[in-house]
């Protein structure tokens, strides 16, 4: 099962809709007057266009599918222990890091946003806090982690 934060939802639902209703639209346009110039087999414009249009209906066909499937989180209001949706400050190596553990279809590494399914992630659900462990990574790394703050 997928799961998937209101927010993410909310953005997924958002940008369905953008991609339906302004991106389809003005895609269209643009092959109408890339078929306007005459000779396709030579057009970039054409084929840049029609490239966009497979781009964004697979986008669309992408949405649909993760709306139609993931489970819906509750926000996490339990504090004592690290769920999805929860926002959690742990150190390592000295370092304060702060993530927020998101389903998978919501992953953002570079904004602090970790997949429930990613072996960090993974390790972070169902810690307390002040909790002290170690996660192994893929590439055999062994980091370790001290939850401060479950939000």
């Amino acid at each position: 099962m997928k799961y998937i934060t209101q927010e993410g939802l909310a953005k997924a639902i958002a940008e369905l809709e953008e991609r339906k209703k302004v991106t389809r639209r003005e895609i269209a346009e643009a092959i109408k007057e890339a078929k306007e110039q005459g000779d396709l087999s030579e057009n970039a414009e054409y084929t840049e266009a029609k490239r966009q249009q497979r781009e964004n209906e697979g986008r669309i066909i992408q949405l649909e599918n993760i709306i139609r499937t993931s489970e819906v989180v509750s926000p996490n209001n339990n504090k004592d222990k690290v769920g999805i949706d929860s926002e959690i400050e742990v150190e390592t190596g000295g370092k304060k890091m702060f993530f927020h553990i998101v389903g998978s279809n919501e992953a953002d590494p570079l904004s602090g946003k970790i997949s429930n399914e990613s072996p960090i992630g993974k390790a972070f659900l169902g810690k307390e806090k002040d909790e002290n462990f170690e996660v192994v990574l893929p590439n055999r790394k062994v980091v370790q982690y001290k939850i401060l703050d479950i939000k």
